[in-house]
């Protein structure tokens, strides 16, 4: 009963376009909000803190830091339980696409988040907002504040319930879009050498750059990708060697 005494005294001090975000936020994630500043934090980007002249830690970031850990230690445990019994291999690489920030941002997008981040009025409208990086972090920094405010369990069931709405684990796990992981035993069963990947150009403000990767097998440069993240630069890089080298498809 305190907690619901503090939360409520916590929201009646927030003026009206704050009640307005929570009230929405807690539409979204189904549960009520007892620390509303926490949320607030968690969607103010890093152009809306400088412009209101507030102090770094009051951006979304250390929220996003903890809201990565805590949803690889959930999305473990769905793994875990649900595919018991596959080995460690298989694990790894599932986590791996279910957190990818692509799967993010489309879960940051069925939560509206685009329309309740906090940026600062001389970059609006300039694709921040839609942006599908800035997305991914914000909703790793909801989840970061949903752990501080309501605990791993209900969090571990909001993500779940998540997955459950939105994500084909079935199709996620036939799919072969890693591939870096598929070039790499490639090469590995051909006797050739460790791909390496070089980043060869980047562009753009910082908070929406573009990379150019290539990747070198042998020393030949077999394949290029270009992509918001290295990561996702990378592995367009290595379905390009693949497809055009090794004659994947």
């Amino acid at each position: 009963m305190l907690t619901g005494v503090r939360a409520f005294f916590r929201k009646k001090s927030l003026d009206k376009k704050s009640s307005s975000i929570i009230a929405q936020l807690e539409k979204q994630i189904g549960t009520k909000i007892n620390r509303p500043e926490l949320f607030l934090k968690a969607l103010r980007h890093r152009s809306y803190i400088i412009e209101k002249k507030l102090e770094s830690t009051e951006s979304y970031e250390q929220l996003e830091f903890l809201g990565d850990a805590v949803l690889d230690l959930i999305v473990s445990d769905i793994i875990f339980e649900r595919y018991d019994n596959q080995d460690e291999g298989f694990m790894t690489q599932l986590r791996s696409k279910l957190v990818k920030g692509e799967h993010l941002a489309k879960l940051g997008g069925y939560l509206e988040l685009e329309t309740i981040i906090q940026v600062g009025n001389r970059v609006k409208n300039q694709g921040i907002e839609q942006s599908k990086s800035v997305q991914a972090d914000i909703f790793e920094a909801i989840i970061g504040a949903l752990y501080k405010d309501i605990g791993y369990d209900k969090t571990y069931r909001f993500v779940s319930s998540l997955f459950d709405r939105y994500i084909d684990l079935d199709s996620l796990i036939a799919s072969k879009d890693n591939y870096k992981s598929i070039l790499l035993e490639y090469a590995q069963a051909n006797k050739m050498a460790v791909p390496e990947y070089e980043v060869i150009d980047e562009s753009g403000p910082g908070h929406d750059k573009t990379f150019r990767v290539q990747v070198i097998v042998n020393g030949e440069i077999c394949g290029q990708g270009i992509g918001k993240n290295k990561k996702k630069a990378e592995q367009l890089a290595a379905r390009e060697a693949l497809q055009k080298y090794f004659n994947f498809n």
